[in-house]
């Protein structure tokens, strides 16, 4: 059997040495070979930083979301066929597309991200403008940027699709190119998925590249614009992270690793609640689910002392129900583990795990297994052990990284805030209970050592994830044990690969820098109202200055009386002038904003197609009877909608007194139309 070829520098490579084989996890057959000999590592990389980098920085954040979205819908059509590649590494239908699925699931939600909450360019702002003089000519703005880099991701075995592309998409969105080196167990499966990836043709050359078998000296050549996001053993992380150019170079260095993740179960979760079964279902699940072969998998069961027994009983009924053997047939619950050395490393470790407690379920030696031969296939039981004495190390330091968990028992809360902590940094926790004072004492007190932390009970359970579910939305990550990092996480994993860098400069630089208009920076006021201008006409700074328009009493009274709104500070002078903010009765806020909006907006039908929000008001300066106000809205931002016949443009709205004063600031959202949409 030929090694799988690995994709660098654009090409398919076939390996110069035949390989370490690869074996089906559930009958023990020769499925593939994996080596990496022959490879330059050093050029590959170098292909990614000169290749990729550029061919992904020509492209807006909504641009590479729009190609994440298509590679996700070409992924989907592919599905069945990973499905069954997913079968051989043991996984059941349902594990398959837990990890494909949930691989899929991240491309599309990255897609929908960018689109919402990332700019139409490629420069990202951290946070407002930063005012650094009194006149206003001087200024900053904290901008990300891509690095200019490789990320490099070294992935486990246990999710072969839903690791890398969890990884390659916040990267590839922030337009940095992703070079994937799978574990060899998995390692067909991931090949797979990047040759559907490549031929997809939707990739820029060298945005993503391939490298099975050994990491050889990858890591040798990386600089200080590359990058490394690694899933595996604590150990192997440690050695990693202190390679020499990691170190060198300061290498950002994310590592997932061993997470010994706790469920509490809440004392007021008696036998019959809701919360007892929820917890009980909840364990099962995580024990079985790709054969406990999840980082998020539930390693400490902590339970009220005198609640032990009950869940023993509860869990043993479930967990015999539990069908163990080939994941094709349907009558199978759980199929096999990656390996039979994955196997091996398990028994290794329930073996330390038994000297601390004893085994209420399952026997690793005797078990039946169907349709399938329980000495080739890599397969085990579901283990669940209890231990009387939960001060004992072992549950809080051996990870059996299988079908396996220990039930835990705790005195009160306190404790069993003791106990979560005591796996000395978690990916996941999770709590049972519907008592929201327990809840708030045991998610704030395990907080610091969890990257996430699940509240289930009856209101939230027909809605829940799940306790081993991570989502792309959310920070995935742990302190301590569990690695110290954080991925995916939405906008936040896409900005792990950017650069924050703090640019000081006069308005009309940082305008011209970020896309966005500064105050201070020069205005444009033209004779055609911005409104009648489509979007393809517009630039920031295109400016309308309107009114006067002076604000009566009969204005102040009236607007009381239609809204409602009789507040005494703008009914009554004498308590008006007694309030320590006003020197008499003032005009409402929303009257000055509405009168501002009088004044700036075009009343014709036109490109501006609606008006969908406003963000940041705040007023400034009391407006009195009497006062005039004039407004000077300015283009802020410009944002088009790709697929789209319109898109959205920010105004900066200053409304200001017959002094100059602001009385208002705030910015107004609208729709404007694109003059191909004007026909549609």
């Amino acid at each position: 059997m030929s090694a799988l070829p690995s994709y660098v520098g654009g090409k398919w490579q076939r390996p110069a040495q035949d390989g370490t084989p690869v074996h089906d996890a559930v009958t023990g057959a020769e499925v593939a070979r994996v080596s990496s000999a022959g490879v330059d590592m050093g050029a590959a990389l170098e292909h990614g930083r000169s290749r990729g980098g550029p061919a992904l920085g020509e492209l807006t954040f909504h641009q590479r979301a729009a190609l994440l979205k298509s590679l996700a819908s070409h992924l989907r059509e592919h599905r069945e066929e990973l499905y069954a590649l997913s079968a051989r590494t043991g996984a059941t239908r349902g594990d398959s597309k837990f990890d494909v699925d949930g691989g899929i699931g991240a491309l599309f939600a990255y897609s929908s991200k960018g689109r919402r909450e990332l700019p139409a360019g490629s420069v990202y702002l951290d946070g407002p403008v930063e005012p650094l003089g009194k006149g206003g000519t001087f200024a900053a703005q904290h901008v990300l940027t891509p690095l200019r880099g490789v990320a490099v991701q070294i992935n486990a075995f246990n999710f072969p699709v839903w690791g890398p592309l969890e990884k390659f998409a916040p990267a590839f969105l922030a337009g940095v190119p992703s070079l994937i080196k799978p574990a060899t167990p998995t390692a067909y499966l991931t090949h797979r998925l990047v040759e559907l990836m490549v031929d997809s043709g939707l990739l820029p050359e060298g945005s993503v590249q391939l490298v099975c078998g050994s990491a050889g000296d990858l890591l040798d050549h990386l600089t200080d614009q590359d990058q490394v996001a690694f899933t595996g053993s604590a150990t192997t992380a440690q050695r990693l992270r202190t390679h020499q150019a990691v170190a060198a170079n300061s290498v950002r260095f994310n590592a997932e690793a061993d997470s010994l993740n706790c469920s509490v179960l809440g004392p007021d979760a008696t036998a019959g609640t809701p919360e007892f079964d929820l917890f009980v279902d909840q364990l099962v699940t995580e024990m079985t689910v790709k054969a406990g072969q999840k980082c998020t998998a539930i390693r400490r069961a902590l339970v009220p002392a005198a609640r032990v027994d009950e869940v023993v009983e509860a869990a043993r009924e479930k967990l015999s129900g539990i069908a163990v053997g080939n994941p094709t047939s349907e009558q199978v619950r759980m199929g096999a583990l990656a390996s039979t050395e994955q196997r091996e490393e398990v028994r290794r470790s329930l073996k330390a795990l038994l000297e601390a407690g004893t085994l209420v379920h399952g026997d690793p030696e005797d078990f039946e297994v169907v349709d399938a031969d329980a000495e080739r296939g890599a397969f085990l039981p579901p283990l669940l052990l209890r231990c009387d004495d939960p001060d004992l190390p072992q549950p809080h330091e051996v990870e059996a990284f299988g079908p396996v968990s220990t039930l835990l028992p705790y005195d009160d809360t306190a404790h069993a805030v003791e106990l979560a902590r005591r796996g000395k940094g978690s990916l996941v926790g999770s709590v049972v209970s519907a008592d929201p004072a327990f809840n708030r004492e045991v998610v704030l007190g395990a907080a610091s050592r969890h990257g996430r932390m699940l509240v289930l009970n009856r209101d939230d359970a027909g809605e829940s994830t799940g306790h081993g579910s991570p989502l792309p939305a959310l920070v995935h990550g742990g302190p301590g044990r569990a690695g110290g990092g954080e991925e995916m996480g939405g906008v936040r994993g896409v900005l792990h690969h950017m650069q924050r860098t703090a640019v000081q400069a006069d308005p009309a630089t940082l305008t011209a820098i970020t896309g966005q208009w500064v105050p201070g920076a020069p205005r444009s006021e033209t004779e055609q109202h911005p409104f009648r201008k489509h979007l393809e006409d517009l630039r920031v700074g295109d400016t309308v200055v309107a009114g006067p328009r002076t604000i009566t009493d009969a204005d102040v009274a009236h607007f009381a009386e239609f809204t409602g709104d009789t507040f005494y500070a703008h009914t009554d002078d004498r308590a008006a002038a007694a309030n320590p903010f006003f020197d008499g009765r003032v005009a409402h806020g929303y009257l000055v904003v509405s009168f501002a909006a009088g004044l700036f907006v075009d009343p014709d039908p036109g490109p501006v197609l609606a008006n969908y929000g406003l963000e940041n008001l705040r007023f400034l300066t009391p407006t009195y009877p009497g006062d005039a106000i004039t407004v000077t809205m300015t283009a802020k931002q410009i944002t088009p909608r790709i697929n789209a016949e319109h898109g959205e443009v920010r105004w900066d709205v200053d409304v200001t007194n017959g002094d100059g004063d602001s009385v208002a600031k705030y910015d107004v959202l609208t729709l404007v139309a694109k003059r191909s949409g004007e026909a549609a």
